[in-house]
């Protein structure tokens, strides 16, 4: 493969992993369901947690399940099909990062995305299953005996680095890029969940499940 191949293909990869995840299924599967925008009410934010404010189980869990997917199927692609053009562990970890940051930042949406919970739990299903279970486990146990959905974000957050480097120092081997692309997904959304952190000192977090239902259509 000549130089301008392998310069290509990881760029190529990495751009398309930012356009997939600049797809806001929050506000997508809202239109398509005749509910409100969900930046225009709860927290502003399009994402599932908000989604679910507006009383519909199924559009909110049809989000969780699509901003998931948009963070996995870039990473599981270049895992299970890079090989073929070149594309290593390092790809691996851009593709990941742009998959993230599409969500965050998407191009489709003005740069105003949400806090990339469910997308990067996607992009660690991508990167290793039990990785992704192991950090999905973290969610769920901290949801459901908190009740906070940030809180249980901010714990998954943390711990994915560490189950990472856990798995792989039993293995006596850790790939420097990837662990770096978990590193900085954990610091972005730590720092996405900054006004919730403020809330959870003061006691003033609303709790899952504690909101009202938000009625009207887009």
């Amino acid at each position: 493969m000549n130089l301008s191949l392998e310069l290509m293909y990881p760029l190529l990869a990495t751009v398309v992993a930012y356009l997939i995840g600049s797809v806001s299924f929050a506000v997508v599967v809202s239109r398509f369901m005749g509910l409100a925008d969900p930046r225009s009410y709860g927290s502003h934010n399009p994402g599932a947690t908000n989604v679910l404010r507006s009383g519909s189980k199924a559009a909110a869990l049809l989000t969780l399940l699509l901003d998931g997917v948009k963070g996995w199927l870039p990473v599981y692609a270049v895992v299970h099909g890079g090989a073929a053009y070149g594309l290593g562990q390092g790809t691996e970890a851009m593709v990941a990062l742009a998959a993230f940051a599409g969500h965050v930042w998407p191009v489709f949406f003005r740069f105003q995305g949400g806090k990339g919970v469910a997308t990067a739990a996607g992009v660690l299903f991508g990167i290793e299953p039990l990785l992704g279970l192991a950090t999905l486990a973290t969610w769920l146990i901290v949801a459901f005996f908190s009740r906070y959905s940030s809180l249980a974000a901010l714990a998954s957050a943390l711990f994915a680095p560490a189950y990472y480097l856990l798995g792989h120092r039993i293995a006596w081997y850790v790939d420097d890029a990837v662990m770096f692309s978990a590193i900085v997904m954990s610091a972005v959304l730590v720092w996405r969940h900054q006004a919730n952190i403020s809330k959870l000192i003061r006691g003033e977090e609303s709790r899952i499940g504690g909101q009202k239902s938000v009625s009207g259509s887009n």
